[in-house]
């Protein structure tokens, strides 16, 4: 049995995607075990695109089971349009489809919630959410009082008594704080979501138990990250962060596998670092270089459209997420989008207001806003990288440089990839 967790060590959009893709060669099961759907992994085959937001990338797999555990928040109608999608692209998801009926369901009034939270905060304090009612749902979820788990759909009159006191709460607060606002009918949204129920039905199970046997039965498992461990809501820079664990810390809670079953731990970067929404960045380029490498990169989001905002490595940032997530081994991703570039900057380290050194990153937002990066610089390489295939064939300059951001976050490189496509992920030798 060989069990790895992938995860972006970064402010996520680290093309994690890929990487679980390629993994799927030596695992037999892929675990989303957080976030909902504001996730967005893209994964090429041939001439084929594969965009997934809910649904596990193992899914491009033919002959990988799919888990979607009870640490993710789930909205139906969004699953079910993905799926539908995925399934005009050749994808069949009988039998190997799991969704944990643990995991907590996305509601019309999350949506309300999520817009009037946005819309009722001055511009600098939002924090650039995809609007897709998640956070609202974890909200409930911790709260108890009006969390709805998969599970209940399945049960009619439990359903429509619960939506009811539910949605009559709701529209007390949203009436008085959101105009214009239309009240939420509690029996259409029941209809609806028993509508969705129906179809769901024959993926949901007990997906704790479900994992428990494949691993009695030495399945290899692989467990996916979203987002990155910048976003988490207890290691990330909060409050710009997401609802849930998006470090390796958030696997044991999302998955009912504890950490103890998983050998690998894979960390995520880019070769550059890029962040979407709010909050501090401390090597953010607002100038031509920034431009030019979010041209190159194509850094807009999957899920949004939003152009990233984009800057040089920062060391001290992913030398704090990879010590997070206890990873075992780095994989750095857009690599080609610096070539031709005469120098690379990485961060190593933060200098403060008065003049001090920092070298780990804080936990005060304040703080993290009023550093600024203490870069090293290296040459860079004009050479086109996309089509090299074995390490030994890359520019002197680019295999430095991969070296240096190994020897800055002290965490091997493994992998390193040039381009989209699998071809174009390149392993390093130990």
């Amino acid at each position: 049995m060989s069990n790895t967790c992938v995860v972006g060590l970064q402010w996520g959009d680290e093309a994690k995607g890929k990487i679980v893709d390629l993994l799927c060669d030596v695992h037999d099961v892929v675990v989303r075990y957080q976030g909902g759907a504001n996730a967005g992994h893209t994964v090429m085959v041939g001439e084929n695109t594969y965009k997934l937001s809910l649904v596990p990338t193992g899914a491009v797999r033919p002959d990988v089971d799919c888990v979607i555990g009870n640490g993710v928040v789930i909205h139906p109608p969004m699953l079910l349009a993905e799926m539908d999608r995925l399934q005009t692209q050749g994808l069949n998801f009988q039998g190997r489809m799991h969704i944990s009926d643990r995991a907590h369901v996305i509601f019309p009034y999350h949506l309300e919630e999520e817009r009037w939270s946005e819309e009722s905060t001055t511009e600098g304090e939002r924090l650039g959410t995809t609007r897709r009612g998640i956070g609202p749902c974890y909200k409930d979820k911790v709260g108890r009082v009006h969390g709805i788990r998969i599970g209940e759909l399945f049960r009619p009159d439990h359903l429509r008594q619960r939506l009811r006191r539910i949605v009559e709460f709701k529209n007390q607060i949203f009436s008085a704080t959101l105009n214009p606002f239309t009240p939420l009918d509690a029996d259409a949204i029941a209809d609806d979501y028993l509508g969705y129920a129906e179809r769901l039905r024959p993926f949901v199970t007990d997906t704790t138990a479900w994992l428990a046997s494949a691993v009695k039965a030495n399945r290899n498992i692989l467990f996916e990250g979203a987002q990155g461990s910048l976003l988490d809501i207890d290691y990330g820079t909060f409050p710009f962060v997401t609802s849930s664990n998006s470090s390796a810390a958030g696997l044991g809670t999302g998955s009912g596998v504890h950490a103890r079953q998983v050998q690998n731990w894979v960390g995520i970067v880019k070769a550059y670092t890029t962040r979407v929404g709010g909050g501090p960045f401390p090597t953010e380029l607002d100038n031509e270089i920034g431009q030019r490498i979010r041209e190159r990169g194509r850094e807009y989001g999957t899920v949004t459209g939003r152009p990233r905002r984009c800057g040089w490595f920062d060391a001290v940032a992913v030398r704090h997420s990879a010590w997070v997530s206890g990873a075992t081994e780095l994989s750095v991703m857009l690599l080609d989008v610096l070539s031709g570039f005469d120098e690379i900057k990485v961060a190593v380290a933060y200098e403060r207001p008065d003049g001090s050194r920092l070298e780990w990153f804080p936990g005060c937002l304040e703080e993290l806003g009023q550093v600024k990066p203490i870069y090293e610089t290296f040459p860079g390489w004009a050479e086109d990288v996309t089509g090299v295939k074995d390490w030994s064939d890359f520019p002197e300059n680019f295999k430095k440089y991969v070296q240096v951001l190994a020897d800055q976050v002290g965490v091997p490189v493994r992998r390193v990839s040039v381009g989209p496509e699998r071809t174009q992920t390149v392993a390093v030798p130990v």
